[in-house]
């Protein structure tokens, strides 16, 4: 019989198509000429045997003509049993001979990919690699660690094709945006395939309602409506929230600062903050303590609404700059001792 195909797949001849499925799996990944870079002229050896005893073993016709005639039957060198009516094989007429039938194999890496549900070997090696004329491109752009996150009896396919990376995009926001919420429209131009999978230019108009306390950092993301690309899924579009300076406030948290310069008499003497806070209300916030450099007064709920419950709100936290005189003179001097005695 010259190759013997159930050996070299390690199946009986009543081998269901699922165990032909398991055998050709199995001995595919483990002889990938990538899976084996210091024997991988043996492993390339190997591999094409195995792709042509699944190509045959799990072709009817073709195990029909190799149970019966071998070897020399796939190669034409003696005509199949009931040529004319095999349909989808490869029969042609050599003079006035008999109809015979040739068997090719199919490129041994075209067989794996098919198999694993992909279009290229692993979704992206490029195009005119392969093995034919016995030379391989793959160029070892996956090893031991692509492999071995495949179970033996775990297809390739339930990976599904790639998916590209995401694309993100800033989205600057206003310290009033972020604290009242907002919409933002924001206008898209991307690829997308037809169903003959050209790709066509649109344009697209996206929503991003951005909420009350929203912080910087925050993502909001448009499932693949990125480019549309052959063999891939196309990325996610993701939006992440940024926030500009403010020219009053700060945000620490779910916290606002200001910081308020004061005369060193009216730290002393006492203090009334004005401020318009980022919703335009008017705020008048008397400070009766004496105002050190380190002191900082706290007016409860006057900060960020907090994102997961808008109704409550952060600190707002007043910070302050005293300016002291550069001189005093000797009255002033004088004074200030008899004011500030003991």
């Amino acid at each position: 019989m010259g190759v013997d195909y159930y050996k070299i797949l390690q199946v009986g001849k009543n081998a269901t198509d699922d165990e032909l499925k398991k055998a050709y799996r199995k001995l595919a990944m483990k002889w990938h000429p990538d899976k084996n870079p210091t024997n991988k002229k043996d492993a390339e050896t190997k591999f094409k045997q195995i792709s042509e005893a699944y190509e045959v073993l799990s072709d009817p016709q073709k195990k029909a003509i190799y149970d019966q005639y071998g070897e020399e039957g796939l190669k034409g060198q003696v005509p199949p049993p009931d040529a004319a009516g095999a349909g989808g094989t490869s029969f042609f007429q050599t003079g006035d001979g008999p109809t015979t039938f040739r068997f090719n194999p199919r490129n041994a890496d075209d067989i794996f990919a098919e198999f694993f549900g992909f279009s290229s070997p692993f979704g992206g090696m490029g195009g005119g690699g392969g093995m034919r004329g016995g030379s391989r491109s793959f160029g070892g752009m996956f090893g031991d660690d692509m492999f071995s996150s495949f179970g033996e009896g775990r297809p390739m396919s339930a990976q599904g094709p790639r998916k590209a990376p995401a694309i993100e995009n800033r989205v600057p926001c206003s310290l009033e945006e972020l604290y009242k919420g907002t919409t933002k429209k924001m206008k898209i131009s991307r690829e997308i395939a037809d169903a003959s999978g050209k790709t066509l230019p649109v344009e697209e108009i996206l929503t991003i309602d951005i909420k009350p306390g929203w912080k910087k950092g925050t993502k909001i993301t448009f499932p693949e409506k990125g480019n549309e690309q052959p063999n891939m899924i196309a990325a996610d579009l993701v939006f992440v929230i940024d926030e500009k300076p403010h020219s009053v406030f700060t945000r620490d948290g779910n916290d606002l600062v200001v910081t308020q310069r004061v005369s060193l008499a009216e730290a002393l003497a006492g203090y009334t903050v004005h401020l318009t806070t980022l919703d335009g209300r008017a705020l008048s916030i008397p400070i009766n303590n004496v105002i050190h450099p380190s002191y900082e007064e706290v007016v409860p709920r006057e900060g960020m609404p907090i994102p997961k419950d808008p109704s409550k709100k952060g600190n707002l936290r007043i910070k302050f700059n005293i300016k002291f005189p550069a001189r005093l003179t000797s009255e002033q001097k004088a004074g200030i001792k008899k004011l500030l005695a003991p």
